[in-house]
């Protein structure tokens, strides 16, 4: 639809980098609050997805993902969403609607692989320029689904899934997030080698459709070769499935652990008598001549390689807009404030406006410092 090139450049948010001058966390918490994976078992009813050796991958993709689900619903914290439960064709934009809908921490979207030789492992797949032709084909694969669909050119904006060129559109949105679902689908793939000793086809770049749509780190797991005689009849067997849906709900764990740990609990000031601070305003020495010295504070709000003018639809109607080159990345801020707490102020602001992993950069003499240096502990 046309309404999703709207999205494309609202959602270009890539905060998941820590500051490499201190900022203090990249992610919000989810320690306390319920975290939420979508697990998405590919193709179905209509779309039987590959047949090697005569096996179903809708079927086995279904059982992995149910048994995922079950596994991950014994953690109260965790609230586990599927794009279908049986054996139903859903449309791929579908899949991601459901997944934005529920505001999802996590998507996950399980395959089998199949290939003209004998090929086997696992392996994960984030979305991104595919970097050699095999890459294309498995994303070539999964992406001809839309053909079953009813107006798909018009769903996709003549999206051409066998046309390279094609899938470099698909890579603005998930650009987004793409440091978080590079952590999810290593923490995946990690399970697979260490828990289940399967071959390491490593954590690999492509254009799928139903990744681009998502507004959340999206991770597509291709469990292993049906075309491969041995793993064809492991991932058929119920043993395989479970094995394979243990490794996955393990990696999905350890992912949300991993975010806990990274946050700096030390959100709020307080004084020594463990009240709210009063508001803090940094005031260093000021040359009078050239009003050096004061500090500023801005809010992070995005993160990309695109340059994108600095309007405020462009950014959710936030202003005024900032923005800055470091290295390879464009970083783009909302605000500016020599009161911290104005700035915790504008920070909720920008997580209400849909940012949720937006965070407070210290500046002096417009050069970033360290967070630490300048807040009273």
């Amino acid at each position: 639809m046309k309404l999703f090139q709207g999205f494309a450049l609202l959602f270009l948010l890539f905060c998941s980098y820590l500051s490499s001058q201190g900022v203090t966390a990249n992610v919000e918490s989810t320690e306390n609050k319920t975290f939420v994976v979508v697990l998405d078992a590919g193709h179905g009813g209509k779309d039987s997805g590959n047949r090697g050796n005569g096996y179903y991958e809708k079927k086995i993709a279904l059982n992995i993902v149910l048994q995922i689900g079950k596994i991950l619903e014994k953690d109260p914290s965790i609230k586990v969403i599927y794009t279908r439960k049986k054996d139903v064709f859903v449309d791929l934009i579908k899949r991601a609607r459901i997944a934005n809908q529920a505001d999802a921490n996590l998507f996950v979207s399980v395959h089998c692989d199949a290939h003209t030789s004998q090929a086997y492992g696992a392996g994960t797949f984030v979305l991104g320029l595919h970097e050699n032709q095999r890459n294309f084909e498995v994303a070539k694969k999964e992406n001809s689904v839309i053909f079953y669909e009813e107006n798909y050119e018009e769903n996709y904006d003549g999206f051409d899934p066998n046309n390279p060129e094609s899938v470099i559109s698909l890579t603005l949105m998930q650009e987004t997030y793409l440091n978080q679902s590079i952590t999810a689908a290593s923490e995946i793939q990690k399970s697979f080698v260490s828990n289940l000793s399967r071959k390491d086809r490593t954590v690999k770049q492509a254009g799928f459709v139903v990744l681009k749509y998502t507004y959340m780190p999206s991770v597509l797991v291709e469990t292993g070769f049906l075309t491969n005689k041995k793993e064809g009849a492991y991932l058929n067997s119920p043993k395989g499935q479970l094995q394979m849906s243990k490794a996955i709900s393990k990696a999905i764990i350890n992912y949300r652990n991993s975010l806990n740990l990274s946050v700096n609990t030390s959100s709020s000031l307080k004084n020594k008598d463990n009240t709210e601070a009063k508001d803090v305003v940094v005031k260093p020495k000021i040359d009078s001549k050239n009003n050096s010295g004061k500090v500023i504070f801005k809010i992070q709000i995005a993160a990309s390689s695109n340059s994108i003018e600095t309007k405020s639809f462009n950014f959710k109607n936030l202003s005024p807009i900032s923005r800055e080159k470091e290295g390879s990345l464009y970083r783009y801020f909302f605000g500016e404030t020599d009161s911290y707490n104005k700035a915790k102020k504008m920070k909720t602001k920008a997580i209400r406006k849909g940012y949720e992993y937006a965070f407070i950069v210290a500046f002096r003499d417009n050069k970033k410092i360290k967070l630490s240096t300048v807040i009273p502990k």
